[in-house]
């Protein structure tokens, strides 16, 4: 037992709880044996210092955790925070009248990083920026699109690994060379008949919603036991936008999963259930993202009326895995797994 009271290794596997250190809470103890005691705990591990921010930037057509995550960056470290407002839509069309409301945001946005920089907006850096993200987009779409063949190339947990250089790193000349090379890559693992699928490919599912990026191995390893293989994800495809201009970038971010009205997300993910030739549907009843979650009921009973493929809802969360019960999870994918073997013993019946 620890100090505190609470056990330092779990009790069923006896492996060694992670403790999480937070540099800047210790830095503000008082000098003491405490203050002195937890630095020279941390002292053996190499230390990555993430260089402090000036100010956030932040919209909010995102997981409404995400903007408390930005507000208290903001307050924690005493800098300004620049919040941009991205309405629900609720029709398929965006409105120019939406359109001009974000990208007078947008303008006083780039006002406000001019003074805080005292640098000028350079509109050739963004032209050139929409240009390598565009490059990126187009690259990471075709990658997504290998899915569809059957079997798959790849597995769509490796999307969720591939999704921090499209996030990040979307506007650089390398993330385009890197998801241009993935894809040649693909092709040719789709012209030899190959799969980097750990697992022979007996179900196909669309995972619905984020993934709890603490547990992806514990999301991963009852669909490698039963064989099941995502072959459609909801998430990745949404860092795909093409813009050349700010009107155009406004535009887009309407378009993001939390922001679109539930025909058109109904119609989009259907969409990529019939391409990408799914069996089921296996939905993340995600606690941090309520926007996206608040509709999943909805959606999955449409799922099941229009396509006629059962679905299977888990709860957790993208951030917190104390909200993540690995157990109810296995039994839900046991319970898609049978139902999806029912539907195929149906249509073979026929």
């Amino acid at each position: 037992m620890g100090e505190d009271g609470k056990p330092k290794k779990d009790p069923k596997t006896q492996t060694p709880y992670l403790q999480l250190d937070n540099l800047l809470e210790i830095e503000k103890l008082p000098d003491g044996p405490e203050k002195e005691k937890r630095l020279e705990a941390i002292s053996p591990i190499r230390q990555m210092r993430i260089p402090q921010p000036d100010f956030v930037l932040c919209c909010n057509n995102i997981c409404n955790c995400m903007t408390k995550w930005y507000e208290n960056i903001a307050r924690m470290c005493n800098i300004p925070l620049i919040m941009i407002d991205i309405p629900y839509n609720n029709t398929v069309e965006v409105h120019d009248e939406n359109v001009k409301y974000v990208r007078a945001q947008f303008d006083k946005a780039i006002k406000q990083l001019e003074e805080l920089t005292g640098k000028k907006f350079d509109e050739k850096k963004f032209e050139q920026a929409c240009a390598n993200a565009n490059r990126t987009a187009k690259a990471w779409l075709k990658v997504c699109d290998f899915l569809q063949y059957k079997p798959a190339p790849y597995s769509g947990f490796d999307l969720f690994n591939h999704m921090a250089d499209v996030v990040t790193a979307r506007a650089t000349v390398a993330a385009g060379d890197a998801f241009e090379l993935l894809a040649k890559d693909l092709e040719e693992t789709v012209k030899k008949g190959e799969t980097t699928t750990p697992f022979p490919e007996k179900y196909r599912v669309m995972f619905e919603g984020i993934p709890c990026w603490p547990k992806l191995p514990a999301l991963f390893k009852p669909l490698k036991t039963h064989g099941v293989n995502v072959t459609a994800v909801v998430y990745a495809p949404a860092f795909g936008f093409v813009y050349n201009n700010i009107d155009e970038m406004a535009r887009a971010y309407y378009k993001a999963p939390n922001s679109v009205c539930i025909e058109q997300g109904v119609d989009w993910r259907e969409g990529i259930c019939r391409d990408n030739k799914v069996d089921g549907v296996l939905v993340h009843y995600n606690r941090s993202c309520k926007p996206w979650s608040g509709y999943m009921a909805e959606m999955q009973r449409r799922f099941t009326a229009d396509l006629g493929i059962p679905c299977a809802g888990f709860d957790g969360d993208q951030a917190d895995p104390r909200n993540f019960n690995a157990a109810q999870y296995e039994t839900r994918v046991e319970g898609l797994v049978e139902a999806m073997e029912a539907n195929k013993q149906a249509k073979e019946a026929k």
